[in-house]
């Protein structure tokens, strides 16, 4: 990694937001697997959805069933809660940003990404970061946003702040600099401002768009893209190995990995059909292996932006 650089103040506030919401007691009474009654899986949401839980409750089933273990799930704040939970031994289990994961395992927490989720089974686990404006806008690129208000997600979001920094630097814009940088907070809050015209343009993932105009909440062709990335590794889960045993790290990663999808889950008898399978962020297959060699292109776009948060928990 490169010398640390000083944090603009707009990114040194939501640091230190990041870092005071690691506290909040939404993860207390976590227990761990040394007295192996409980996991705990944790996960923040790609929007402001209160079914967190749901979403992930076939795959905490899936776990429960295979081990006889209870898992209790968490619905942390920000990719910084579960960082933190986990450096603290409060969180067993995490579905991370793979920036996030990143941040963690280069600053010591002791993890193992087992799995990530996929579409199609016969497809690498990716996706991609996208830049949107307002349908009429007068934006046609990345190298537009010059001087312009750009909505970003979280200073520790893979697609909606480290991909499109890579992105921009690429055009020769600075991101503390050369544009005025909006920390929406979610990838539904980026769209949702933009829609609003409280910026100029938004980045979010590549399924975002899709599920706030199926929901009603933007309107079909209200806005469009004018630039996507390359595909981007996805989002891992992460299995904190200062807490749960060997023996038992070894069964949930077989699980996730050979049982954490639609087919394995109605043959489970936890899904009724594939089509009624509820899995997050509307995946339409389930998981796949991935390991920690996976995510070092992600830590090739660190180097190569030095990103504030690249070094923000270290």
């Amino acid at each position: 990694m490169k010398n640390v650089r000083r944090a603009s103040p707009a990114l040194r506030t939501v640091m230190i937001a990041a870092t005071a919401a690691a506290s909040i007691p939404l993860l207390a009474a976590c227990g761990s697997s040394e007295s192996a009654e409980t996991l705990t899986f944790a996960a923040i949401p790609a929007e402001s959805s209160a079914s967190l839980e749901s979403d992930y409750s076939n795959i905490t089933e899936l776990i429960e069933q295979e081990t006889g273990i209870t898992v209790e799930f968490q619905n942390a704040s920000d990719y910084a809660a579960v960082i933190e939970g986990q450096r603290a031994g409060q969180i067993d289990i995490a579905s991370y940003g793979p920036f996030s994961y990143v941040i963690a395992k280069d600053s010591g927490v002791n993890l193992d990404p087992v799995a990530a989720p996929t579409s199609d089974k016969d497809q690498e686990p990716a996706y991609t970061s996208l830049a949107y404006v307002a349908a009429d806008s007068d934006i046609q690129d990345l190298a537009d946003l010059q001087g312009k208000k750009v909505c970003f997600v979280d200073a520790a979001s893979t697609s909606g702040y480290l991909v499109p920094m890579k992105g921009l630097l690429d055009e020769g814009i600075d991101l503390e600099t050369d544009l005025e940088a909006i920390l929406a907070g979610g990838h539904d809050a980026s769209l949702l401002s933009l829609d609003s015209g409280s910026c100029d343009a938004a980045f979010a993932h590549d399924t975002m768009l899709n599920t706030l105009v199926t929901s009603g909440q933007i309107e079909e062709g209200a806005v469009r893209p004018v630039w996507e990335s390359e595909p981007i590794i996805e989002d891992p889960i992460a299995l904190n190995l200062d807490t749960i045993e060997p023996e038992l790290a070894e069964q949930i990663t077989t699980v996730l990995q050979e049982k954490g999808n639609k087919p394995a889950l109605v043959e489970a008898g936890i899904c009724a059909s594939e089509e009624e399978c509820e899995l997050p962020e509307e995946i339409e297959y389930g998981y796949l292996p991935v390991d920690d060699s996976d995510f070092e292109p992600i830590r090739e776009i660190c180097a190569a932006t030095d990103a504030d948060a690249c070094h923000s928990i270290n």
